[in-house]
């Protein structure tokens, strides 16, 4: 009996197999495997492009290229006078004791010496062409275009930077430029000054044929402060409305100026027949430019004659115009007050506010006409040249402290206003 209940209580032990793989489910597994890798693969590569670009910008950010031009004195340094070689000095001197007289033929030849020098200068001068899209009376479209004269400033490794007139390119489609071999190629606005009207374009040297750059030539901006009544000038550009024009003449007068919104520009008068609608630049005899020609700003009544405004006075508009920077605005205009001034009408040394234009930052800082600005930004202002320059070294969008003295019933007082720098469009 033992034995039976040992044997009715037994385990049965079973063996469970693992079902046998097929080769069809191994190569499934291996496919899904690289599918799941390949889109793996194809979307970090779609993320790297994507991402990439800004990687490389911020880890290694591309040195924009930056346009720099040399500020002039306004008392130009005296030259130097050649050192003179022992050789020289001791050389028995040489009396020359026949006269010889001038003939006509001889100035001819200096005409054509002057001529020549403007011939290699043009090379510099190009036409501006604003492309307008524009309705007939009979709502037929159709282009018009207006034209100016403008000089190659500037060549900074990616483009050619051309200064000329905002006024010729506003609201144009288009901005087209001739260069002196007749190569017309589109340009764009890199960046403008809405007090002074000028314009700074933009050229890729992608877009310029080989044959053009070399036949073009970067101008040279020289110093107008040593330019004198009688210095002989050459007109460049179309001072009387034809293109790639060459005349020459004399400087009559230089101590004009005309008064602008913060600043106030010396204005370089000449004997040159021009018109209301000239443009392009005075060059000296050492090819450089020393005014820009803008009629807008003649200091006179006479607009027979071109008058150029002193391109030492507008190097740092026109610094900051080519690298792309807004030039600051404040809005007032202004006048020194020298010291004959502050004695004879019993005003305080500084600026003057003659007057400040309606909604500007000026304006809203509460500066008013009468007042005298005394200080920016606690630096002395004594004349516009002073203003200008500090106001240019500032950035729009920013705060300015301006301390001006205002007239009231006890004589003047020293007060305080705060602008936020603008930018005049």
């Amino acid at each position: 009996m033992p034995e039976k209940k040992e044997d009715e209580f037994a385990f049965i032990k079973e063996k469970i197999k693992d079902k046998p793989v097929s080769k069809r489910q191994v190569l499934s597994k291996v496919a899904v495997l690289l599918v799941s890798a390949v889109a793996f693969g194809l979307i970090a590569c779609l993320v790297f492009t994507l991402v990439q670009p800004y990687m490389q910008e911020w880890l290694y950010p591309e040195e924009k290229p930056v346009v720099t031009i040399p500020k002039d004195e306004l008392e130009p340094e005296t030259e130097r006078e050649p050192e003179k070689d022992s050789e020289t000095e001791n050389a028995a001197p040489v009396y020359i004791t026949e006269t010889q007289e001038l003939e006509t033929t001889d100035y001819q030849k200096l005409q054509n010496k002057i001529y020549a020098i403007g011939e290699e200068q043009n090379k510099s001068i190009v036409t501006v062409t604003g492309v307008k899209s524009d309705m007939d009376w009979f709502n037929t479209p159709y282009e018009s275009s207006g034209q100016a004269s403008g000089v190659v400033i500037a060549n900074n490794g990616q483009e050619l930077l051309i200064l000329t007139e905002k006024k010729v390119i506003t609201d144009a489609q288009a901005i087209r430029v001739t260069f002196v071999d007749g190569a017309i190629v589109n340009a764009v606005l890199k960046q403008y000054d809405g007090n002074t009207g000028v314009a700074v374009l933009s050229v890729a040297l992608s877009d310029i044929p080989d044959a053009t750059l070399g036949a073009i030539k970067t101008a040279v901006l020289g110093n107008s402060y040593a330019v004198q009544p009688g210095t002989v000038v050459i007109a460049l550009g179309s001072p009387l409305g034809a293109n790639f024009s060459i005349l020459t003449g004399d400087i009559t007068a230089t101590g004009n100026s005309v008064s602008t919104l913060d600043a106030t520009y010396h204005v370089l008068n000449t004997d040159i027949v021009g018109n209301s609608s000239g443009s392009g630049v005075l060059i000296n005899l050492n090819g450089e430019i020393v005014g820009l020609i803008m009629q807008g700003y003649s200091s006179g009544s006479d607009t027979n004659t071109l008058t150029a405004v002193s391109i030492s006075e507008l190097k740092e508009v026109i610094e900051k115009l080519s690298n792309n920077q807004s030039i600051p605005y404040l809005g007032a205009k202004l006048s020194t007050v020298t010291d004959e001034i502050s004695a004879s009408y019993d005003l305080p040394k500084g600026v003057y506010v003659k007057s400040v234009e309606m909604d500007s930052p000026a304006m809203n800082a509460g500066l008013q006409s009468g007042d005298v600005i005394v200080e920016l930004n606690g630096a002395e202002i004594m004349n516009v040249s002073d203003y200008t320059e500090k106001l240019l070294s500032l950035s729009p969008n920013t705060n300015v402290s301006i301390a001006v003295k205002r007239q009231g019933t006890d004589g003047y007082t020293k007060i305080t206003c705060t602008a936020v720098v603008g930018v005049l469009e």
